[in-house]
């Protein structure tokens, strides 16, 4: 059963946020969403952190977000992880409270690139400051105090959502006691670094970019294409892409005048890039990807899981996953079975690729059951 309206809120940090770049806000906002109820002694709490473009909005159905047009379109409205959360579900919200926030730097409500800046009246653009993933998760753990969660029952995140996770577990092992990442890794691999530096490239090669100062004239939307079809392939399996190509709509006007479609295949990836580029900002995506591509997690670091010992691991690989390959998967729990971690290790043997786990809820919720009710 879906969770149905769903509206978010915002917690507004009215104190200095220190980066570790040196930098520093005065004042914060998160944009969050909240679903079921937070027990008496706030023990039930489970912390969702999304993927690279999700947002805070992972369940139920949100019309709009003040101040986020026009970039929430009709793709936005469902929940991204809808099938995950709600009764019954694999985050059963008649037993858990679960809480999803939007990245430090995003574009969808938390302090973000858009925002206005207050010594200037205008959009930070070019002058909003490096975040680090660090600063991400001590942002959201301020949201946490506010809420009076000193310790999740769980936190649990795909892709970058999963280093982030994986960060907070060893950082503050106090925080969390289950940890469960799905298709991530410990730190930015060289595959990553040369996709996402590829993407970095086309966003700040289109003419509208404007070195990040762009939001008052039109959006480099042809950079943000780009870089969505660099990204794609690395999501979707070969097979499930080529069978999508041949069912989705179909792009029949030119792209340029030299050159026309001609493929189902270029259709569907320019289709693609063309609906991601509506509703993301072109600075939250290089910020975002910035932190991504500053991550790393040491797993010959000896004392990587130092105090976590009362935290058991439940990590999800997926066989046909080429953006984290299943290896890395492997390499998070070698490094829990020698630092003599709990740790279970579940390969999910699917066609989706990378967006498995946005995709076949059916393929993870017992196991994710299982470790929350433990």
């Amino acid at each position: 059963m879906s969770i149905g309206p769903i509206q978010t809120q915002f917690f507004h940090l009215n104190a200095p946020f220190p980066l570790d770049s040196g930098e520093s806000f005065d004042t914060i906002t998160l944009a969050y969403e909240t679903y079921g109820t937070l027990n008496s002694d706030a023990s039930n709490a489970i912390l969702v952190l999304h993927a690279l473009t999700g947002s805070q909005h992972a369940a139920g159905i949100n019309n709009s977000i003040p101040g986020v047009d026009p970039l929430w379109t009709d793709d936005c409205v469902l929940g991204w992880w809808d099938t995950f959360i709600g009764p019954g579900r694999a985050l059963d919200t008649d037993r858990y409270f679960v809480i999803c926030i939007n990245y430090l730097g995003g574009c969808y409500g938390s302090t973000g690139p858009r925002s206005t800046n207050p010594l200037t009246g205008k959009s930070y653009g070019s002058q909003f400051p490096q975040v680090s993933a660090w600063d991400v998760i001590r942002s959201q753990l301020c949201l946490l105090d506010s809420l009076g969660i000193d310790c999740l029952h769980a936190v649990i995140g795909g892709s970058v959502g999963g280093m982030l996770s994986i960060l907070l577990a060893t950082r503050c092992p106090h925080r969390v006691k289950n940890v469960l990442p799905m298709a991530t890794g410990l730190e930015t691999t060289v595959l990553h670094r040369v996709h996402n530096f590829e993407q970095i490239l086309a966003i700040r090669n289109d003419p509208k970019f404007q070195g990040g100062d762009y939001y008052e004239g039109p959006s480099p939307k042809d950079g943000l294409l780009l870089a969505r079809i660099i990204s794609h392939k690395t999501f979707v399996s070969l097979a499930v892409m080529a069978k999508r190509a041949r069912q989705e709509i179909t792009i029949k006007q030119p792209i340029g005048h030299f050159y026309e479609l001609s493929n189902p295949i270029e259709s569907y990836m320019f289709y693609q890039g063309k609906k991601f580029a509506e509703r993301f900002d072109a600075n939250s995506y290089l910020r975002i990807m910035d932190m991504w591509q500053r991550f790393s997690l040491n797993a010959q670091q000896p004392d990587l899981f130092k105090d976590c010992g009362h935290q058991q691991y439940l990590i999800f690989s997926v066989d046909s996953d080429v953006c984290f390959y299943p290896e890395e998967q492997k390499v998070i729990v070698q490094a829990l079975e020698a630092a003599q971690m709990n740790v279970k290790h579940i390969t999910v043997h699917s066609d989706k690729g990378h967006d498995s786990f946005l995709l076949e809820p059916d393929l993870y919720a017992p196991y994710i059951h299982f470790i929350l009710e433990q």
